[in-house]
């Protein structure tokens, strides 16, 4: 294996490394986002999207090119070949195995660097709505307190009023209580408006977790073709060395 094509393959075992990582499952996306916001991410942060970009166009240069020789090595000229020179017979199946080995390198190298990019982004938002519902969860919580204890002094005025202790004519009261009550229809608005908001949060983790197992089962399926691909390379090669 030559030098450009072991440095691809390392690039795809680290890949891997790092996608199985993220899917550990004890390792919230809350914790994954506090890895994130390292100070060494954000210096790295502005070329990470020239990185990319200049990545995926090496691995597709490498992808066109182990396809250009697949088809070299494959096509029927490479086969008039081996007719007119019998002996060159072994010599063109073990360069079609080392085209069709860089095929697999490359292409799952690309495809897995661009699903690299997915489930990062993906767990970055999922953290950001569990901490949005977070907030939204104790805002509504302390307003539900506060029209509790409003509702408390509202009902021991009432009794207050009836018992004859304090009149109505009493301003100052009278403009105290209506005050009081302006407050608590305030805050069961915004109560309404913090529980659809919470709601909302709710429904979009659902679906972001969804998206993430359904990315998982992906990998895991990739993982699995990948092994075949493994398994009849290693066959097709330990039959060419018989």
């Amino acid at each position: 294996m030559t030098l450009q094509w072991t440095a691809v393959a390392t690039f795809l075992y680290i890949e891997i490394g790092i996608l199985l990582f993220l899917c550990l499952p004890f390792i919230s996306a809350v914790r994954w986002q506090k890895i994130f916001r390292f100070r060494i991410w954000e210096c790295i942060a502005p070329y990470w999207n020239k990185g990319f970009l200049t990545m995926i166009i090496v691995l597709i240069v490498l992808f066109i090119d182990a396809v250009r020789e697949v088809r070299k090595y494959s096509g029927a000229e490479a086969n008039k070949e081996t007719k007119l020179h019998p002996n060159m017979f072994d010599h063109l199946h073990m360069k079609l195995f080392r085209a069709q080995r860089n095929l697999y390198i490359s292409g799952f190298s690309l495809f897995l660097w661009l699903m690299l990019r997915r489930v990062v982004t993906l767990i970055t938002l999922l953290a950001n709505t569990q901490e949005t519902r977070h907030v939204l969860k104790t805002q509504a919580e302390m307003s539900e307190e506060a029209i509790k204890k409003y509702k408390e002094e509202n009902e021991y005025l009432r009794k207050t009023l009836e018992i004859g202790k304090v009149t109505v004519r009493d301003t100052n009261f009278v403009a105290e209580h209506n005050m009081m009550k302006n407050e608590v229809e305030e805050l069961k608005t915004e109560l309404e408006k913090t529980s659809q908001a919470l709601k909302k949060s709710t429904a979009d983790s659902e679906v972001i977790r969804m998206e993430t197992h359904n990315i998982t089962r992906e990998y895991d399926r990739l993982l699995v073709e990948y092994a075949k691909l493994q398994n009849q390379v290693e066959e097709k090669s330990d039959k060419k060395a018989q």
